[in-house]
């Protein structure tokens, strides 16, 4: 087998990125992706379209011509699963509604993505990528000189979070469909996908608080070397902090209190002079030098390279986050690798995106051809598509404990396992919900004889340790497996468990680092990172789909396996609009922090009472032009076009333009820049993607909820986040330990409280 989803047939007729990029995940892991092209060719002409159809076939179908809509008909027929990217009742329309296909063929997953959902009531609006990030906070970014100014984004974060999303539900369903023999239907809304990556930014604690700190803020952030190049650095997370300043030659700070991090966050003029001296300490070597010497300390850092260098690095190439594909109508393409990794079932980039309807003799033939009976399953109804899986999850941070709290999402028991000895769990009150914890000492014999026990009914581990920390543990997984072989065991990490890098410890800010997310949201000033920390959270969701992948796997054959994901794997997922390598490519996309959109076409205009983002596609400008005072403006020379648009929306308020190119059918939206409007909004807290919960310690805190909807077996939030290590005795017992839970907890083995639970950055 080449991989998890071989025998698995999907019917794509997305457009744009959210659908195909959906198909690319599934393709990349087996599956047979038929991708429905419309007459003319895609509606979005980009070289992405390379990545994103790769591993396809496909065929070109009028869906509006009868003939074609019933080759439509008998390619859903014989599939497993549907995709498709329109705004809510476009396939009604068509005669291939969700509803319709699904109550004719039982086994069918059937997944929407649409801009916004079928009941919002923004559900007709043209959601444009722009308009969505306009639509959820997106523009907004702290420290923002000009906090009432919005700053774009080029990367396409709504739409590719709900095609990571989408196939994680798809994947999860397929598990479901294995025992109970049932398809259902699958919404995940481009807007309501974007509260996945929000976190901690969209966490309101309603008590006063005084806000945590670890220290080590003044340590942290990009410095300009020698070279006038930069490098993200940061010793916050206390990777060896020692080694750093030895190597660096400044211990004779020490002395000085400089690198007493509790002292400099209480003497504001001792910061001011540390922050000094470390601006000058970075500008006696080039950013490479300090890559080099901070790897070899064994801390945190990274040159803040472009996408077109980092596509071209020796440890992309060595990690296969970037892969050579032949035959592309580029010729050689450089692309993003298979994202998520499985060793067992490794996937494959298995051809070139092929060319419109060059497959369809092929998929007629087989239409021809009846597909073998599937097997029916048990046909019992489960509550939860992961019903009766248990996971042990070891994880810290955000991303690996997103895959854990992702999995309880779906219905598993989760035990989530801290190290009594850290003294704080980070964002526990965000990514820990749904799980049940327990405070254990694996470096400890008897911890690890505990972690022993809760293996032998345990289905999945999952850990998010740097290479070779969990085996010097003795629980890596060569060890998990010589006691469970059919373990699926997940390893995430930064970047990745192949190549030269994949033993270095680094976090979100080092990803957009090293894989040109900084410089390009920077621009030609200082590097900046992303709005969200949309690597980690990515990574998370991928580290899931690969554990439902080897799941899956798992019920077909009974064989267990290892599988990984990476935070550079994801930056290249999440980059794939502009993230390609072939001759004569150009890297034009908006870059910088005075960025307003994409082109005068798609970007955010201040109205007389705030700011409006507008789309207006090529199919619309004709329209556009039918506005009062707009006749000619298509015609004129961008930039003197931008100038027109700039002065002629002005005069209008926000709603005025709303409501005129609403009637247009231009998608618009205003610019929302308070997160607590979103997370305030009716809508939102009725569909759950906001939710306000009792904390142990906290009181009532409002977090985001999941994301996706699935019809038969929706996603749930789970308990809140518990008191860290409150479980243990439960556990223990269910374990079979229940009489060694004093002795343990007596040792410290176990502990039961003093751990603190931190919510991490969160509004005020």
């Amino acid at each position: 087998m080449t991989g998890a989803l071989d025998g698995v047939r999907v019917v794509d007729f997305g457009q744009y990125v959210a659908g195909p990029m959906a198909g690319m995940l599934l393709a990349d892991q087996g599956a047979d992706v038929i991708h429905v092209e419309a007459p003319g060719g895609p509606r979005f002409d980009t070289p992405a379209n390379e990545v994103w159809n790769r591993g396809k076939r496909s065929i070109v179908l009028d869906l509006k011509q009868a003939a074609d809509l019933e080759v439509a008909k008998g390619l859903v027929a014989s599939a497993d699963v549907v995709i498709e990217n329109f705004r809510p009742g476009v396939m009604e329309r068509l005669g291939l509604g969700a509803a319709e296909l699904c109550e004719q063929h039982s086994r069918l997953i059937y997944c929407s993505m649409p801009g916004f959902a079928a009941d919002d009531p923004r559900a007709a609006t043209a959601a444009w990528e722009g308009v969505v990030g306009a639509a959820t906070a997106l523009y907004r970014t702290p420290g923002n000189p000009e906090p009432d100014r919005p700053i774009y984004t080029a990367l396409s974060v709504a739409s590719s979070y709900a095609a990571i999303q989408g196939v994680v539900a798809i994947t999860m369903a397929l598990n479901e469909r294995e025992r109970s023999g049932l398809g259902q239907r699958i919404e995940v809304p481009l807007f309501d996908a974007m509260f996945a990556p929000m976190g901690g930014r969209a966490m309101i604690v309603h008590r006063p608080f005084t806000p945590q700190s670890r220290g080590g803020g003044l340590w942290s952030g990009p410095f300009r070397c020698r070279d006038g190049r930069w490098i993200y650095f940061s010793a916050a997370g206390n990777q060896n902090f020692r080694e750093f300043i030895e190597a660096a030659g400044i211990a004779d700070w020490d002395r000085e209190g400089l690198t007493d991090r509790e002292r400099l966050g209480r003497e504001p003029d001792l910061a001011a002079e540390q922050a000094r001296r470390m601006r000058a300490l970075f500008e006696t070597r080039t950013a490479q030098e300090w890559e080099d010497l901070v790897a070899e300390a064994g801390s945190e850092g990274a040159v803040c390279r472009t996408a077109a260098e980092w596509l071209v690095h020796p440890h992309a190439e060595a990690s296969k986050a970037v892969v050579d594909v032949p035959g592309t109508r580029f010729g050689v393409m450089r692309q993003p690798g298979v994202n998520p990794r499985l060793r067992l079932t490794p996937g494959t980039i298995r051809s070139a995106a092929p060319a419109p309807d060059a497959d369809r003799a092929s998929i007629l033939e087989d239409l021809a051809r009846p597909r073998a009976a599937a097997a029916s399953g048990i046909e019992t109804e489960l509550r939860s598509a992961l019903e009766g899986i248990k996971v042990l999850d070891l994880c810290i941070i955000l991303a690996g404990p997103t895959a854990g709290r992702t999995l309880a999402e779906f219905g598993a028991d989760v035990i989530k396992i801290d190290d009594p000895k850290r003294g704080f769990v980070v964002y526990h009150t965000e990514i820990n919900r749904g799980k049940r914890s327990i405070l254990l000492d694996l470096r400890r014999e008897e911890g690890r004889d505990v972690f022993w026990k809760l293996l032998e009914d345990a289905d999945v581990v999952v850990q998010n340790y740097r290479s070779g920390r969990v085996d010097a543990l003795g629980i890596g997984y060569e060890e998990v497996r010589r006691r469970r072989p059919d373990i699926v065991y997940a390893s995430l990490n930064a970047y990745g468990h192949e190549g030269p890098w994949a033993p270095r410890p680094g976090h979100e800010q080092f990803a957009q680092a090293a894989s040109g997310m900084q410089l390009r949201y920077g621009g030609d000033g200082t590097p900046v990172v992303q709005p969200y920390p949309i690597n980690d959270f990515g990574t998370g969701f991928l580290g899931a789909y690969a554990i439902a992948l080897a799941l899956l796997h798992r019920q077909r054959t009974g064989e267990g396996q290892h599988v990984d994901t990476s935070l550079v794997y994801t930056a290249g997922t999440l980059q794939s609009l502009f993230f390609q390598g072939y001759e004569g490519k150009r890297w034009d996309e908006s870059r910088g922090q005075d960025a307003l959109g994409s082109s005068p076409w798609h970007r955010a205009y201040r109205a007389s009472d705030g700011w409006v983002f507008i789309a207006v596609p090529a199919s619309k400008r004709a329209s556009f032009e039918s506005l009062q005072g707009m006749a000619g403006i298509a015609a004129l020379a961008p930039r003197d076009l931008e100038a027109r648009l700039e002065s002629a929306i002005a005069t209008a308020s926000v709603g005025e333009w709303v409501a005129r190119l609403h009637a247009i059918d231009v998608g618009a939206h205003r610019v929302v820049f308070d997160m607590r409007e979103l997370l305030n909004d009716p809508w939102v807290q009725q569909h759950g993607l906001s939710i306000t919960r009792e904390h142990d310690d906290w009181g009532p805190i409002t977090t985001t909820g999941p994301t996706q909807r699935l019809s038969r077996t929706p996603v749930v939030p789970g308990r809140p986040a518990p008191r860290p290590g409150s479980h243990a005795r439960e556990i223990l017992e269910e374990a079979g330990l229940g009489d060694r839970f004093d002795v343990l907890r007596g040792a410290g083995v176990i502990v039961t409280e003093g751990v603190q639970a931190m919510v991490g950055a969160a509004l005020r």
